[in-house]
């Protein structure tokens, strides 16, 4: 699912809530060279983990066909389509589109014709003068000629409709009162009103969305990096993160409002404040918004995913200690594993090149022994971030050494890592004996 097709899936959610309406899924696979069993189940996974759980649905049209097909032979009926027997051999002639060949036929030789087993498709027998208009929510009416408009397929070849028959049966059989989709429809929409006319039924009202650009202009696309929901999931975004940020690309809330949950998003929702201009992917913005929210989360939410990720300690707390210390560093849900591992495995090595170089001197090894020796004298009862603190002070004060020439060396030898949370509460939740163990190993680095 494409993060512009997120959208609009966001913007249809909002609103139904928002005006009590009833939030529908339709699977359009009518199109049966395109149809791919596997992007379907993507698409139902990606909508779920969204959070958009529709209240009615999933119906498939290729379940529906006999329904179309009796509606493209009512239009045939009411004279507003016919039977067309071009080739496609003939068609691929033709430089401006079809030429309305068939429009005319006779229907007893239209009737011959199909008795003989000739192959045809349906088409809609568009006015040829006069125009058509309709009303679009965010940018008024829209006027055209119907000069310009073809003579679209309502029937293919293998009697299952385009989407243009099936969207407009289905809107009107299902009660649609309002339609939000991409831009790109705008050009398609008045071939659905004169179809709703055809029919004899009420158009439902339309709303075309603006396009979302890719950061430097043009589309967006995983070329121009991430593109599709799944990316982001799999990156370590928040599925209402995401949501969030893809409902604020074109809609405001009315105030400066930006972090807000789904029911805050609900309650402010409407139409009127969708703005019609095309607006950028500011990914940096997301990844803000994803910070925000992963600090919105409980602790609990966090010692949840670490358990999972070490199922050998058995310590409660210390699964909530460490998600309170990396929460507020976190700007993906991805981070966790590498940034957690050092609470729970000694590292085997300094994996921070440029600390080491900036911090490891000749007698730094000679600094941690000493330190390591004050550590242990800490009675395990009164191991806390006040009694660490203090040993650090007092091997500094006694031997006349800077802080930073001991900690940071300290912090190198015990996670392997240059940056992280305070060192104290580093080595109060890895606990005393690990740490001076870890210590006692620092000549391996």
């Amino acid at each position: 699912m494409h993060v512009g097709g997120a959208r609009t899936a966001i913007y249809n959610y909002l609103f139904a809530k928002a005006t009590g309406g009833t939030f529908y899924l339709r699977i359009e696979d009518t199109d049966r060279k395109r149809y791919n069993e596997d992007a379907l189940n993507d698409l139902l996974r990606d909508l779920k983990w969204l959070g958009l759980n529709w209240d009615e649905g999933p119906y498939f049209q290729s379940e529906r066909l006999e329904i179309y097909g009796n509606a493209a032979l009512e239009l045939i009926e009411k004279g507003h389509a016919y039977y067309c027997f071009c080739t496609e051999e003939r068609l691929q002639t033709l430089e401006h589109g079809y030429d309305r060949h068939c429009r005319d036929l006779p229907p007893e030789e239209a009737k011959k014709r199909i008795e003989a087993g000739e192959k045809f498709v349906i088409r809609f027998k568009t006015p040829l003068e006069g125009t058509t208009k309709f009303s679009d929510l965010l940018r008024g009416e829209i006027e055209t000629p119907n000069k310009d408009l073809d003579d679209l397929v309502l029937l293919k070849r293998d009697k299952f409709p385009t989407y243009h028959l099936a969207s407009v049966v289905d809107d009107h059989s299902m009660q649609t009162s309002h339609v939000l989709r991409g831009d790109e429809w705008i050009s398609s929409t008045p071939k659905h009103v004169l179809l709703y006319n055809a029919f004899g039924w009420e158009a439902p009202l339309f709303c075309h969305l603006p396009v979302i650009l890719a950061p430097g202009g043009g589309k967006l696309s995983k070329r121009k990096g991430a593109a599709s929901v799944g990316d982001f999931r799999d990156l370590g975004y928040l599925s209402h993160a995401l949501v969030n940020f893809l409902s604020l690309l074109g809609w405001s809330p009315g105030d400066d409002r930006e972090v807000m949950s789904l029911k805050e998003m609900i309650d402010a929702f409407s139409l009127e404040r969708i703005h019609p201009k095309a607006v950028a992917f500011d990914e940096k913005k997301l990844e803000w918004m994803n910070g925000m929210h992963i600090r919105a989360l409980p602790d609990s939410f966090f010692a949840d995913e670490l358990k999972k990720l070490y199922p050998n300690c058995q310590d409660e707390s210390k699964f909530l200690k460490v998600a309170e210390l990396l929460k507020p560093r976190l700007k993906f849900t991805t981070e966790l594993a590498s940034m957690s591992k050092y609470f729970f495995e000694a590292p085997e090595k300094c994996e921070d090149e440029k600390a080491k170089a900036k911090y490891w001197t000749e007698h730094s090894i000679e600094h941690i022994d000493w330190v390591s020796k004050e550590l242990e004298k800490i009675p395990n009862e009164d191991f806390c971030i006040k009694n660490i603190e203090a040993a650090f002070m007092k091997v500094c004060e006694s031997n006349g050494i800077k802080l930073g020439l001991l900690a940071q060396p300290a912090r190198l030898v015990i996670c392997g890592v240059g940056a992280g949370p305070g060192l104290w509460e580093i080595i109060e939740c890895i606990g005393k004996n690990e740490c001076v163990y870890r210590m006692g190993k620092a000549k391996n680095f």
